[in-house]
């Protein structure tokens, strides 16, 4: 096994063993998922395929979501378990700009780190947030905020601060309007928009019935 590789094992066991607890929406699986979307991307990309992997591995180590809105515990974990694997200090500043920068944070705060590798890996994360895994996912963790399915009453709204969207308690149906329906058109590579464009029409399908469902007419 080469170095390369034998850092990639390590890094799977050291993510494994601490999102042995986390929720469902941000577990292990999620992270294998939006790790072999990653690669799969990076086959048509000029990118450094280390950083992809360690970028996708580690991107969610430590969801501010999770820990009060922290967002330097991830920078932080990542840092360390990466020095003590002996990496390259270059992949590990790159890999760390991508921990941070990969979020979508409500939409409305500009990327202070682009690459092409941070465009590959938050293509995969993207992806992952929406289609029929995106809405399992959302729904999830709308369980685990115990927030309602849905209230007609309560409007998406499209202009929070990056401070308003953490901290929004809205329904669950709302957040489709406020992230997951906008991702098609943020995804960076090409092939990101392809797949996102079946993902996207899923989810439309998914509204429609339910709205039909809601009101008792289907």
């Amino acid at each position: 096994m080469s170095q390369q590789q034998t850092l990639i094992e390590n890094t799977i066991t050291f993510v494994k063993a601490t999102l042995a607890n986390a929720e469902g929406g941000h577990d292990w699986f999620h992270i294998e998922r939006v790790y072999n979307n990653a690669m799969h991307i990076a086959k048509g990309e000029p990118v450094d395929e280390l950083v992809v992997a360690l970028g996708a591995l580690l991107h969610d180590i430590a969801d501010s979501k999770f820990f009060n809105g922290d967002e330097t515990v991830a920078p932080k974990m990542a840092t360390e378990f990466l020095i003590s694997q002996n990496c390259d200090s270059a992949v590990i500043e790159h890999v760390v700009q991508i921990i941070k920068n990969i979020s979508f944070k409500g939409g409305n705060k500009a990327q202070e780190f682009t690459s092409p590798e941070l465009d590959v890996v938050q293509d995969a994360d993207r992806l992952d947030a929406i289609g029929a895994i995106g809405i399992a996912r959302t729904f999830n963790y709308g369980g685990f905020k115990n927030r309602k399915l849905y209230d007609p009453e309560v409007k998406p709204q499209l202009d929070m601060t990056v401070d308003e969207y953490k901290k929004s308690t809205a329904p669950t149906i709302n957040h489709f309007y406020e992230k997951l329906l906008l991702l098609k058109d943020r995804m960076n590579t090409k092939t990101g928009k392809k797949i996102a464009q079946k993902r996207h029409a899923y989810m439309e399908g998914f509204l429609e019935q339910f709205y039909l469902e809601w009101e008792g007419s289907k």
